[in-house]
């Protein structure tokens, strides 16, 4: 997986240690101004690390400038080759191209469980990056030697699952199980089961927004079909046609707040962006998802998008759904987005912290929150004509 940076970690171990015994070709780091075009190239293509894979290294070896790294930006590596190719200078490519040709043509994969949870690193006792539901389709693009996938997720984030968590299949399968019919699942929590029954074994647990392949309906019970080919029975009563409701989803201030109460008492969780738990972008992204909207992952990024309708603390101008960013401002008039709510009139927000919870900015409320009323950056409304840049599911067909 990683052959040319311990290629060259061990070469250059070796040159440092002793110089003498061996004659390995010399590679050095390449000039500053090497460096400076493939910082820029990362700028203009890759802002944000957290969306786009531009990791690459240049190194010197007699006449030659070897290129090294991975990147999931074929275009921008392309570019960045022809810019360096200059004069007489020899470019070599081996910079890995995500996603990588040992995963053949299983680039996409299905969730298969409940609520997958995303890490930053390749194993479990690495930080929780983000989580994705049942039936959630993502892009996979690189397989570690112990199973676990990097992956990015339909809001474009990327980050690693262990191989228990998804299901690989070609593009072909992908495109068939997005024009399958699927439920999605819309209580809080609950079941599948191995039988049209609540008694019998359970095959998986469930939580609001898990999506499943429908093959069946008998006695009460929807019939249906994991990713893994595992079967089960969901009751009819918990669950809903995904086109029906994909129909019957508006996101007006109604259902916002509706949809953001039914979270009440969700503990807090780094990383969480489910009914087993929830950050606080976890919770606007979860709460904007059932009402058909994809946001994007953190309050930084989140806060990227909308329209700005106040940034002074003036609550009149704000309606229920807009979301409220708070965090610092620096003195070079640059912003730190740390926290994100949702507001839901007369003075409240809605938000998690510890768990989820109601406060207010009105220091005569009892609820009121002094720690964030002084951390207050702006409010941006998502809901507003055209929505640039965020994802719809129903006009998109994310699923």
């Amino acid at each position: 997986m990683k052959k040319h940076f311990l290629l060259f970690f061990f070469i250059n171990i070796t040159i440092f240690a002793s110089p003498v015994k061996y004659t390995f070709p010399t590679l050095t780091l390449a000039d500053s101004s090497v460096s400076q075009i493939i910082d820029s190239f990362m700028q203009r293509f890759a802002p944000d690390k957290r969306t786009a894979i531009f990791q690459i290294d240049a190194f010197r070896k007699d006449n030659q400038l070897i290129l090294t790294g991975k990147t999931n930006l074929i275009e921008a590596k392309n570019a960045l080759i022809s810019r360096l190719k200059v004069g007489n200078a020899i470019v070599v490519d081996e910079i890995k191209t995500l996603p990588e040709t040992e995963l053949e043509d299983k680039i996409y994969g299905l969730v298969e469980v409940s609520v997958c949870n995303i890490r930053y690193s390749p194993r479990h006792s690495g930080e929780l990056a983000s989580q994705a539901l049942l039936g959630t389709p993502v892009k996979i693009l690189e397989k570690e030697d112990n199973g676990w996938l990097l992956i990015q997720t339909p809001d474009n984030y990327i980050a690693w699952v262990d191989r228990g968590a998804i299901t690989a299949i070609k593009k072909e399968q992908l495109k068939q199980w997005q024009n399958s019919p699927k439920l999605i699942y819309t209580r809080s929590y609950g079941s599948a089961y191995s039988e049209a029954n609540i008694n019998s074994e359970t095959v998986s647990d469930l939580v609001a927004g898990c999506i499943i392949e429908l093959k069946a309906e008998k006695d009460g019970f929807y019939e249906v079909l994991f990713p893994d080919n595992r079967k089960g029975f969901i009751a009819k009563s918990e669950a809903n046609i995904y086109n029906k409701w994909l129909s019957g989803i508006n996101a007006t201030e109604e259902n916002l707040d509706k949809t953001s109460k039914r979270l009440m008492g969700v503990p807090y969780l780094w990383g969480g962006t489910s009914f087993k738990g929830v950050d606080c972008s976890g919770f606007t992204k979860t709460v904007y998802f059932l009402n058909g909207i994809l946001l994007p992952r953190d309050a930084s990024q989140q806060v990227m998008i909308g329209e700005t309708v106040d940034k002074t603390g003036n609550w009149s101008n704000l309606k229920t759904g807009d979301l409220l960013f708070f965090g610092e401002k620096r003195e070079d008039g640059s912003e730190r987005v740390v926290h994100v709510a949702m507001w839901l009139g007369n003075g409240e927000f809605i938000h998690a912290s510890d768990k989820v919870s109601i406060n207010s900015m009105n220091s005569s409320a009892p609820n009121y929150d002094a720690y964030n009323f002084k951390r207050y950056l702006r409010a941006k409304r998502i809901l507003k004509t055209g929505m640039d840049g965020i994802e719809k599911l129903k006009s998109d067909k994310v699923y």
